[in-house]
């Protein structure tokens, strides 16, 4: 047991000193979502190149698990009073994300059953998309090839965290990029917090945690303490902030993590399951796009606002990014957490059915 904590440890340090170093390059460069892309693109690339190296790289889940906890607790935090008169406005969205995501499994799933041949229950898996972690653990026990629904997601959600950051500079040119920086560069300090708004962060991370697994909610790591925040904020209970050195951290652990995962990936042996799921992945992340633009000009929203929304990068992920770009994080979480409520409900009887 202690082997493997201490192995742990080993990678954990590796892997984000890669990252850490890989962020401030790309930092310097002012590249947008520096530590993001700096730690799936860097790790990604030294593993790749050092072979010997892929067997020490990774984030450890009793380090993903706390950071993912903090990052449920920092979302909620954007649900305010305010938020159930917002909600009820934002129904048509609600319905075009709920569309959105029918079209795009249903898109993904033919491309692969009709064209590529896969069985029905594994393209199913390889096509949802959301709850990339979760889904990846529940293929084992629906079918021998997990590690080909492994590749689909992180195909995807690879797509979304490395095209996003570039499309915001796209749109926006290098303004949006500065802005993103001006943003993180306001977030208070950790030790700028008192102590009773500390202790507030911890437990609600804990107490949401616990919750969650007693009411066998999905993902419990990540809702129970969104939803507990949100409650005690949208209460006027609690008060937490979005702290700079937790929000690199985040960036670090869920970039990390990717980059080592795809590090590890035996190009040779599965190239044509990659070339599937970047197809896939386009497939499903065109139909998003689509349907976000539609939005956009209906309703006037900010186009990267409703991009972010809807596409299908990672709850953790897309949040992550919504943090660093300064956009209204309550619609966009809220959008992801209806599609993943949606899609976690639906899996088992959509898994049963095929």
């Amino acid at each position: 047991m202690l082997a493997r904590h201490l192995e742990d440890l080993k990678r954990l340090l590796i892997t984000g000193g890669i990252a850490l170093a890989a962020g401030w390059v790309f930092s310097n460069l002012r590249v947008p979502a520096p530590y993001m892309m700096g730690s799936v693109f860097g790790v990604w690339l030294i593993g790749g190149l050092l072979p010997g190296l892929q067997p020490h790289l990774g984030i450890a889940r009793w380090f993903h698990v706390p950071v993912v906890l903090g990052l449920g607790t920092m979302i909620g935090a954007a649900f305010n009073a305010q938020l159930l008169s917002q909600a009820l406005h934002w129904w048509p969205t609600i319905l075009a994300m709920i569309v959105a995501t029918t079209i795009a499994t249903a898109i993904g799933w033919s491309y692969l059953v009709r064209i590529r041949g896969y069985e029905p229950r594994l393209a199913l898996l390889c096509s949802l998309p959301g709850g990339q972690a979760e889904i990846i653990l529940i293929a084992k026990t629906y079918t021998d090839k997990d590690y080909v629904v492994a590749l689909c997601h992180l195909t995807r959600v690879s797509l979304v965290v490395g095209l996003a950051p570039l499309l915001l500079m796209a749109v926006t040119g290098f303004e949006g990029v500065a802005a993103s920086y001006r943003v993180q560069n306001a977030l208070p300090h950790f030790w700028g917090l008192s102590a009773e708004t500390a202790a507030a962060f911890v437990a609600c991370a804990l107490l949401g945690y616990g919750a969650a697994r007693l009411l066998r909610l999905p993902m419990p790591h990540l809702l129970g303490p969104l939803f507990l925040s949100a409650i005690g904020h949208a209460l006027g209970l609690i008060e937490i902030p979005r702290v700079r050195e937790f929000i690199m951290l985040a960036q670090i652990a869920v970039g990390g993590g990717i980059g080592a995962r795809l590090a590890r990936v035996p190009f040779r042996e599965v190239a044509g399951h990659i070339v599937d799921g970047l197809v896939n992945a386009g497939l499903v992340l065109t139909s998003y796009t689509v349907i976000a633009v539609a939005v956009t000009l209906a309703f006037g929203l900010s186009f990267m606002q409703a991009l972010l929304a809807f596409l299908p990068g990672g709850l953790y992920e897309v949040t992550l990014l919504a943090l660093i770009f300064g956009f209204d994080l309550a619609f966009v979480s809220f959008h992801h957490t209806v599609r993943i409520l949606l899609i976690f409900f639906a899996m088992p009887w959509l898994a049963r059915r095929f």
